[in-house]
């Protein structure tokens, strides 16, 4: 399985305005959540933007998780 680019996530003023996207694309994470509360599968978000890889979503997925899960220091 291919692996996830470090860092997962990028944000420039040049692109899309700033918008969080998934590393080497224009593909803003935003998107990612917008078809999961859809109740859209991943599968169908990985077939509508081939230039996410499966191991990049899930890796956005879980730093997700660890921000809402990990208390504020």
């Amino acid at each position: 399985m291919e692996s996830a680019p470090t860092p997962l996530i990028t944000s420039t003023p040049d692109r899309l305005g700033g918008t969080a996207v998934f590393t080497g694309t224009r593909v803003p994470v935003q998107t990612l959540i917008e078809y999961l509360e859809a109740g859209h599968p991943l599968d169908l978000f990985l077939e509508e933007f081939p230039s996410v890889s499966r191991s990049h979503a899930v890796a956005v997925l879980e730093l997700a998780k660890q921000a809402l899960v990990t208390p504020a220091a």
